[in-house]
């Protein structure tokens, strides 16, 4: 018996040496480093995505909680990022707040992402629930 339980740890630390670890890792350092592009919006139930605040560009997340985002027109917007758990439908999540302005234009964009959710090392989905209507955001490294 003790024999076949050796077998199978040394199995999973084989396993866990050849894939990424990035799921061990907190939120916060997993939305750091590196370009993630927002490669699609969908609406769940009514409404429009006319009044969504992003609907592509790029978003560089800094270990600082700074961040800086680019439109589709090249226009550039700093601003800052925080993570934090929350309870939703009796479920511990993690949400996302992000916050800019364009210094230039004094544009200004915020969204509050009610729950975040890792896809894969390099993918991750944002949720927005607004009464009967919601949307997922789909980003991309």
């Amino acid at each position: 018996m003790k024999k076949i339980y050796f077998l199978s740890g040394i199995a999973v630390a084989f396993a866990l040496a050849g894939c990424s670890k990035d799921f061990l890792k907190r939120y916060d350092d997993r939305i750091t480093g590196g370009v993630w592009e927002l490669v699609d919006v969908d609406r769940l139930g009514g409404g429009s995505t006319s009044r969504l605040p992003f609907r592509n560009g790029k978003f560089i997340f800094y270990d600082d909680g700074r961040m800086d985002y680019i439109n589709s027109q090249g226009e550039q917007y700093r601003g800052d990022w925080d993570i934090r758990r929350n309870w939703h439908d009796d479920r511990n999540v993690r949400s996302l707040r992000i916050s800019m302005v364009n210094f230039n234009t004094q544009d200004v964009l915020s969204e509050f992402f009610d729950e975040i959710v890792f896809t894969g090392t390099n993918r991750f989905k944002a949720y927005v629930y607004s009464g009967v209507r919601g949307y997922v955001y789909r980003f991309r490294r």
